[in-house]
């Protein structure tokens, strides 16, 4: 099993009828697809989870078209002239200066138990060396994997590669939007309402300040809030004149019948005085009243501020659990200047 070239293809050992090849474009979603479809019963997915689910073709193109060089940063499995299995490969910065490189395999269930899952593995680990390399991020690189609980093979993989895990999501669902709670007014001095557009930034302020000290979070960029913004279900609660909280929701694009509660942030000098529990129960009216019939959330496992409490007592309950783990990338000390591409 190999390719020749630089993107770590032809290190990886040969398996008798597999073979591994770059992505192609456009011609390879709806292989890639297929895989994840094949990959539902045996892993348990949700295929309507907020966080992983089953992505149509259209939406994998969409997922590799924010690759950075999505040719050299996927790696497709095949057998007998069809696809069974891909791996990709992304990257950024979290707020503490690391530089996460996160890789995710699938590979349908027939095909596993014959060393082509660590093949896949070993592939992205030589991959994301070489771009360590090329990035000079040696010295705060790690490497980084994702599995749902339910995702034994992978979970085990992963564990007996040298990973650990280090927190984790877990997802909540609302089943019925039109079940919901009476809410109390908002607390004395305080109003919540709609986001208008001169609001924006201290919106995105509100969310960034949030996660202060939180470990193991993206670098978030003002320009980055903008670009994914869908302001329709955006709440915020203001103290006097200053905002207290935001509750950005808003209806899925694959699913107009499903809602999403994408941030729930309170600023510390405003918790514990109900503008949570007043922000969420606006947004999901809202979402409600634009068509939706349900909502999904998620939270991590070690959050302080007792948000489960919180969702709970709306109506929400736990779905499944999605664990990010760590390894350490070992680089040689010759190895850590950065290089050309």
């Amino acid at each position: 099993m190999g390719v020749n070239g630089d993107d770590g293809l032809a290190s990886t050992a040969r398996i008798p009828g597999y073979a591994f090849r770059p992505y192609h474009g456009h011609d390879d979603h709806g292989a890639m697809a297929a895989v994840r479809l094949g990959c539902a019963e045996r892993d348990r997915i949700d295929a309507r989870s907020v966080v992983e689910g089953i992505p149509t073709a259209a939406e994998i193109g969409e997922a590799a078209a924010e690759l950075d060089d999505p040719s050299r940063n996927h790696v497709l499995v095949e057998h007998n002239g069809g696809i069974v299995g891909y791996s990709t490969i992304r990257w950024w910065q979290e707020r503490d200066g690391t530089w996460l490189y996160l890789h995710r395999g699938y590979l349908l269930p027939e095909h596993r138990g014959q060393g082509i899952g660590s093949a896949m593995l070993n592939w992205a680990e030589s991959r994301i060396r070489r771009l360590v390399r090329r990035h000079g991020t040696a010295r705060t690189a790690v490497l980084g994997a994702n599995a749902t609980a339910s995702e034994q093979d992978a979970t085990a993989l992963l564990l007996a590669s040298g990973y650990r895990r280090v927190f984790s999501l877990v997802e909540l669902e609302l089943a019925d939007l039109r079940q919901l709670p009476d809410g109390k007014p908002s607390p004395a001095g305080t109003r919540v309402g709609a986001i208008a557009p001169s609001s924006y930034r201290a919106a995105w302020k509100t969310v960034v300040d949030s996660y202060a000290g939180a470990a193991f979070t993206e670098r978030w960029t003002f320009e980055s809030f903008l670009a994914t913004a869908d302001p329709t279900c955006w709440r915020a609660a203001w103290d006097g004149e200053h905002m207290a909280g935001v509750a950005l929701c808003s209806i899925r694009r694959q699913d107009p019948t499903a809602g999403e509660v994408e941030e729930l942030s309170v600023r510390s000098a405003s918790r514990r005085l109900g503008l949570g529990r007043a922000l969420l129960l606006d947004g999901l009216r809202c979402l409600r009243e634009h068509g939706a019939e349900t909502a999904r959330l998620y939270t991590g496992t070690a959050n302080p501020h007792r948000s489960y409490d919180l969702y709970e007592s709306v109506g929400f309950r736990r779905r499944n659990e999605h664990v990010r783990y760590r390894k350490p990338i070992t680089v040689r000390p010759a190895e850590a200047a950065p290089q050309r591409p």
